[in-house]
């Protein structure tokens, strides 16, 4: 058995700002090594977590433990911390290498010091040779790889991430989300990531925590939380998702699409159902599957890998579905007001969100 402490323990962490309750009752614990991210909308508290770890914000109740250590009431400077935040915060007037050897400089390293630590990181960031440039002379993505290189250098506990990505466009984005993975991965350092973009969280983290109003929804590994969602909300902010609500039976569930099969058992009155649209099957090999619904097609999208269909059932139930792309560049291989089959395995829904009521 390790009893080794987690590199970072959240218990029973409380925040209010007046009447609202930012956070509430928040548990999470992050073992050594591990990319944590909080995913979740505008105001679910993803932020303020992040800035109740950093010290930024004092928690209402609760306890905040580094490594072991309750840094709850400490000051920010003595948590050991590095942060990276999306408008990258450098200073305009100093150097890249000025910039990078600011926290060092801070803590009274030598001169040799700060020199040798800054000519590392900046070959570990690939920015050798810039290092008497200013930030305005660098790209956005340069400016990222300095903000991540100031808060490595001086080898934190922890490492935090605000939105560190948002303000690049979507292929650099992309591939800074590897390279920083990457960095971490290889030196194993803790790092705590608040994002809104699903595919930041999925790419980059050995675990999500998915948040809606102050608390975590669901915690897991990111093929796990997308795969097995425990909630309708869930289901759709992580991903798209077909929710089917109904009555259960004892032959399946009951929806207003028809008596769906169930992937298991249950015991409630009311569950919904998710499917995600890549697991839906479209055409004659739906035929044979145990549903055997009929959609027209009302929308369809061409989406490079593959193409995204809308489609209508009889009473009005609207389903989205995916299906590799088998036609032109630019074109659907099926076509608007098509009429169609469509299914999915049982195996591969998902119930959500039981209820005896």
């Amino acid at each position: 058995m390790n009893d080794a402490p987690s590199a970072l323990n959240l218990t029973s962490i409380r925040k209010s700002f007046g009447a609202v309750a930012a956070v509430e009752n928040l548990d999470l614990s992050v073992e050594p090594g591990a990319l944590v991210s909080l995913l979740g909308p505008s105001g679910c508290g993803k932020t303020t977590t992040l800035r109740m770890v950093a010290g930024f914000e004092l928690p209402d109740s609760g306890e905040i433990r580094i490594g072991g250590q309750d840094v709850t009431r400490l000051a920010p400077n003595r948590r050991g911390l590095g942060m990276v935040f999306q408008s990258y915060s450098l200073f305009p007037h100093r150097t890249v290498g000025e910039n990078i050897g600011f926290g060092l400089r801070m803590s009274g390293a030598s001169k040799q010091v700060q020199s040798d630590e800054v000519r590392r990181m900046l070959d570990m960031v690939h920015l050798t040779g810039r290092e008497d440039m200013y930030p305005s002379q660098l790209s956005g993505g340069q400016q990222q790889r300095v903000a991540l290189a100031r808060a490595l250098v001086v080898n934190p506990r922890v490492l935090l991430l605000d939105e560190p990505l948002g303000a690049l466009d979507k292929a650099l984005r992309e591939s800074m989300q590897f390279e920083i993975r990457e960095m971490q991965q290889r030196l194993e350092i803790t790092t705590l990531l608040v994002t809104h973009d699903q595919e930041e969280a999925m790419s980059m983290s050995d675990q999500i925590a998915v948040m809606q109003g102050g608390r975590i929804l669901q915690l897991g590994a990111p093929n796990t939380i997308y795969d097995r969602p425990e909630s309708a909300f869930v289901a759709n902010f992580l991903g798209t998702s077909n929710l089917f609500e109904g009555v259960v039976t004892g032959a399946g569930l009951q929806t207003q699409a028809g008596l769906l099969p169930m992937p298991r058992p249950s015991t409630a009155k009311h569950a919904t159902l998710s499917v995600r649209p890549e697991r839906i099957v479209l055409g004659e090999a739906a035929a044979h599957l145990p549903q055997a619904l009929l959609g027209r097609i009302i929308a369809a999208s061409f989406r490079g890998s593959y193409a995204a269909y809308r489609l209508a059932l009889a009473d009005g139930t609207e389903v989205i579905a995916h299906r590799q792309a088998d036609a032109g560049l630019g074109q659907t291989g099926l076509g608007i007001g098509e009429e169609i089959p469509f299914g999915w395995a049982v195996t591969e829904s998902v119930l959500v969100e039981e209820t005896q009521e």
